[in-house]
């Protein structure tokens, strides 16, 4: 059996998380796409305020900030900024052989901490909140990549 098999179960549970992360990733896309219908604006682009199809009543202010919109592209960046470093540092995680129990816990705490964080940003809760699930994502990719290079130096 290779660390990267399937019938590992370590790097099975690593796929589940990392395959959970990288919907949300593209579901959030989508969620701004539906936004911005809903709203009828938060466009960026001026052609995206022209007469289409899904635009037939083009107005003013389309293109330029909407909060409804904004907040969901802002949740979208953030996602940018921490699950890429999730599925680099949780997959080197897996070459260590770390026991089962407690790869899922902070394989699926990691997705656990994201799936709060939208929730607390997309109901607009106290920073404080928010910054709490961030950390916890934040403390376990520092643990799996702290122990991943412990290993690597042979320590």
């Amino acid at each position: 059996m290779t660390d990267f098999s399937l019938q590992n179960p370590v790097f099975a549970a690593y796929v589940v998380a990392a395959c959970l992360m990288i919907l949300k990733v593209v579901a959030m896309s989508w969620l701004t796409v539906v936004r911005m219908m809903q709203e009828k604006g938060g466009f960026r682009s001026p052609e995206d305020a022209k007469k289409s199809p899904t635009n037939p009543a083009p107005r003013e202010g389309q293109v330029g900030p909407n909060e409804r919109v904004d907040r969901i592209r802002r949740i979208q960046l953030n996602d940018l900024e921490n699950i890429p470093f999730f599925l680099v540092a949780g997959l080197l995680y897996v070459t260590t052989g770390p026991d089962l129990v407690l790869a899922q816990w902070l394989f699926y705490g990691y997705v656990v901490s994201r799936l709060l964080h939208f929730l607390a940003y997309m109901t607009a809760q106290l920073h404080d909140i928010r910054a709490t699930f961030w950390t916890v994502g934040s403390l376990i990719l520092i643990y799996m990549t702290g122990a991943t290079l412990v290993k690597a130096l042979g320590y």
